[in-house]
C-alpha cells in the first residue's frame, strides 16, 4: 500500500515537472533589430531557389534554363557544383541587378520527399555545433554542407567573385533541405570568413538545431528571413516539443507566413511579418502542417525538380570542357564571369 502511494506520488511529481517546463517554453534570442521583409527580393530569390532544380547542367551553367529569365535575367554562374555521391547541388554567381553574390543550393528531389520526411518524425538533435557548447544540430543537414563537395567550391567561388567585384553583399537562398545548407553556409560565412553583408533568405525550411543554436544565428547573420507557405509540412519538423526546451528543435527568426484567405475566387494571399522568437504560435504553428503541395510552390513558383531521377543530370561537351571531377565523380563547373563590367558598387548592396 505504501509502495503505491509513493509510486502516484512520484507520478505526481513528474507531471508537476512537466507542467512547469511547458511554462517555460525556451525562445531563440535575438538582440539585434528584426530584419525588414523584402517582398520583390523574396520574389527574386524564390527563382533562384527554384533554378537550382534543373537537371540540365548546360542550361543552368549558361543560365539559359526555363527558370533562368524573368527576375533573374542577367544572372552569371561562377561555379555549378553537383555531388552526385551525395544528391547534392548548388551554384554561386553573381546578380549585378541586386549588386550581390547569389549562393543557392537544391532541396530534397521530389521522388524522395516523402521518405525524407516520414524519417525526420524520428530525428534527434545529435551534434555538438563546434564552438558553441550548448548549440546543437541535425547531424544530416550540418553535414550536407560541412562534409561534402559543396563547402569548399562554394568558398572558392565567393572568394573569387570578390576578387572580382570587391566586398559585395552575398544572398544565400535554399528550398526545404537546400535551406537547411543555405543557413549552415550564411553561418559559415559569417563566422569564419568574415563576411559582414550577408542575407539568409529561406523557403520551407525544416528546423535544424535547438535554441541555443537559433540564437547563435540570429546574432551572426541577424537578416535572416525564413519563408513558410501556408500548411508546409516541412517547417513543422523535426517536431517542436515544449516540454522538452534544451533538447528540441526550435526555429530561428524571421518567419514569414503565408497563408490564404477569402472563398471561392475571391482568395487573397497574406503574408504575415512573425515576431522574433522563430516560433510564434500566430504564424505557422497555429496550423497543422499536413501538406506536401504546399511545400512545393511558393509564390506560385516551382520548387521541385524538373525530373523524376533522383541525380540525373544532362551536359554537353562544351559544358564539360569547364569542369572538374574528384575521385567520387562529383562535379564541379567553374569559370571567370564576364569583366566588361568593373567592380560593382560596394555601398549599395540590396538587403
Amino acid at each position: 500500500m505504501v509502495m503505491g502511494r509513493f509510486r502516484w506520488l512520484k507520478l505526481a511529481v513528474l507531471f508537476s515537472l512537466l507542467a512547469v517546463c511547458g511554462g517555460r517554453e525556451l525562445r531563440a534570442t535575438h538582440k539585434d533589430p528584426l530584419p525588414f521583409y523584402n517582398r520583390t527580393l523574396a520574389k527574386i530569390l524564390v527563382e533562384y531557389a527554384s533554378a537550382v532544380y534543373m537537371t540540365d547542367l548546360t542550361e543552368l551553367f549558361t543560365w539559359t534554363c526555363s527558370r533562368c529569365n524573368d527576375m533573374t535575367k542577367g544572372f552569371e554562374i561562377i561555379e555549378l557544383i553537383v555531388d552526385i555521391q551525395h544528391c547534392l547541388q548548388g551554384f554561386v554567381g553573381v546578380a549585378q541587378d541586386l549588386n550581390a553574390i547569389v549562393i543557392a543550393f537544391r532541396g530534397t528531389q521530389e521522388h524522395s520527399l516523402q521518405n525524407w520526411i516520414e524519417d525526420l518524425f524520428w530525428k534527434q538533435l545529435d551534434l555538438n555545433y563546434p564552438g558553441m557548447p550548448d548549440a546543437m544540430v541535425h547531424h544530416g543537414f550540418y553535414s550536407a554542407y560541412h562534409n561534402t563537395t559543396l563547402r569548399p567550391a562554394v568558398l572558392d567561388a565567393v572568394k573569387k567573385a570578390r576578387q572580382l567585384y570587391g566586398d559585395i553583399g552575398i544572398m544565400v537562398t535554399g528550398h526545404s533541405m537546400g535551406g537547411a545548407m543555405a543557413s549552415f553556409c550564411a553561418l559559415d560565412l559569417a563566422v569564419n570568413h568574415g563576411a559582414r553583408i550577408i542575407q539568409l533568405m529561406t523557403f520551407g525550411q525544416p528546423r535544424i538545431g535547438n535554441s541555443d543554436f537559433a540564437s547563435y544565428l540570429s546574432k551572426h547573420v541577424p537578416n535572416t528571413i525564413r519563408i513558410v507557405n501556408d500548411h508546409d509540412i516541412v517547417p513543422h519538423l523535426p517536431p517542436y516539443y515544449s516540454h522538452f526546451p534544451k533538447k528540441t528543435y526550435t526555429h530561428f527568426a524571421r518567419e514569414v507566413w503565408l497563408f490564404d484567405i477569402g472563398l471561392g475566387s475571391l482568395v487573397y494571399t497574406v503574408e504575415k511579418v512573425c515576431d522574433g522568437s522563430g516560433e510564434d504560435p500566430t504564424c505557422s504553428r497555429s496550423v497543422a502542417g499536413n501538406s506536401i503541395s504546399d511545400h512545393l510552390k511558393y509564390f506560385d513558383v516551382n520548387l521541385k525538380g524538373d525530373s523524376w531521377g533522383s541525380c540525373r543530370m544532362v551536359m554537353d561537351s562544351h559544358t564539360l570542357s569547364y569542369g572538374r571531377t574528384d575521385l567520387n565523380g562529383n562535379i564541379i563547373l567553374s569559370r571567370n564571369p564576364a569583366t566588361s563590367v568593373l567592380k560593382l558598387n560596394t555601398q549599395t548592396a540590396v538587403l
